[in-house]
């Protein structure tokens, strides 16, 4: 017989394992997940696409754009670096000249969404099935939560390589749109074939920490804030800091490799360079801050960014659970 303690102690652990492995970030039905993140990747792409063509364009970039002792001379080096033919037109061209590969940005943005917020508690849900009590044991209650997350975010951030064609020809719409003129994009496809997917591996190595810190730092701040699993309703302020703790985590620690990508997607179809190579260049030409070029505009919208794509997410996978359970 065991003794009333025991007991208790069993009875508190087994609340532990399930608190731990309970359903993280976004819950519902799974089709309530899809369109959730097909209504938040939408959205979002109509309000930063301008932003995200900004970054890949100082990314590209390998001059030295500021110069210390001639603010004019780094004001027209940036002008030129980011509305490239439009840099002496109007205020208006320019705007326009911000939405190069919208075609490309809103099949890659919708896809990615859908795959990386509806996908991501797919897997938590599975780690928590098969390995909740092992992430409880080894880590602790909060810890534990906070690992799984990651984990999963991590999981699915390297899978995300499978969108690397529709992410390569956005990239190259942004920062070369010359080698995509006159092509049709299943020529695109038939031609070049697998060279889409080059720097696959830069890309899964750049997205399995990225996304790591993104979700983990998200369930992270949550649970500073005293938020646990789904059942305990975060306010709009307490999902937006959450998002931003998590964005600003996963970007910092991507930025290296998102330079490294972008450069490789975004040489010539028949004259591509090798990560290593990209790199030394790099190093001995511009130093090793080139490796966070575009680190700033990035950071500028990344709190909005995220604040709004996670609340357009969780909000509208709230209400198409609500709806769903009428069918």
């Amino acid at each position: 017989m065991k003794s009333q303690s025991n007991l208790k102690q069993e009875d508190r652990k087994q609340k532990n394992v399930m608190a731990t492995s309970g359903k993280i970030h976004m819950s519902g039905t799974s089709e309530a997940r899809l369109l959730g993140s097909a209504v938040a990747g939408i959205s979002e792409l109509m309000f930063f696409h301008p932003v995200d063509t900004v970054a890949k364009r100082l990314m590209h970039n390998e001059m030295r754009l500021v110069v210390m002792a001639s603010p004019s001379t780094t004001v027209a080096n940036f002008n030129q670096a980011i509305f490239r033919d439009a840099s002496a037109k109007s205020p208006f061209t320019k705007a326009v000249s911000l939405f190069p590969g919208i075609g490309f940005g809103a099949a890659y943005k919708i896809l990615q969404r859908v795959y990386k917020f509806g996908g991501q508690p797919v897997v938590v849900d599975k780690l928590r099935e098969r390995h909740g009590a092992e992430f409880d044991a080894k880590f602790g209650h909060n810890l534990g939560r906070t690992m799984m997350s990651a984990t999963a975010g991590s999981i699915i951030g390297i899978g995300e390589v499978a969108l690397l064609p529709l992410d390569a020809l956005k990239v190259k719409a942004q920062t070369a749109p010359e080698q995509l003129k006159g092509r049709g994009v299943f020529d695109i496809f038939i031609k070049e074939g697998w060279g889409l997917y080059r720097g696959a591996g830069w890309t899964a190595a750049r997205n399995a920490p990225g996304s790591f810190a993104l979700f983990g730092g998200n369930t992270a701040a949550k649970a500073f804030m005293g938020i646990g699993d789904d059942r305990d309703r975060a306010t709009w302020t307490q999902d937006a800091l959450a998002s931003c703790a998590g964005a600003i985590a996963s970007i910092t620690v991507a930025q290296p490799l998102d330079v490294i990508k972008t450069r490789i997607q975004s040489r010539p179809f028949n004259s591509p360079e090798s990560g290593m190579s990209i790199i030394s260049n790099l190093v001995k030409n511009e130093g090793f801050g080139a490796f966070f070029k575009g680190l700033t505009p990035k950071l500028m919208v990344v709190g909005p960014k995220l604040v709004f794509s996670f609340t357009i997410a969780q909000h509208t996978i709230a209400y198409f659970t609500s709806t769903m359970k009428g069918f």
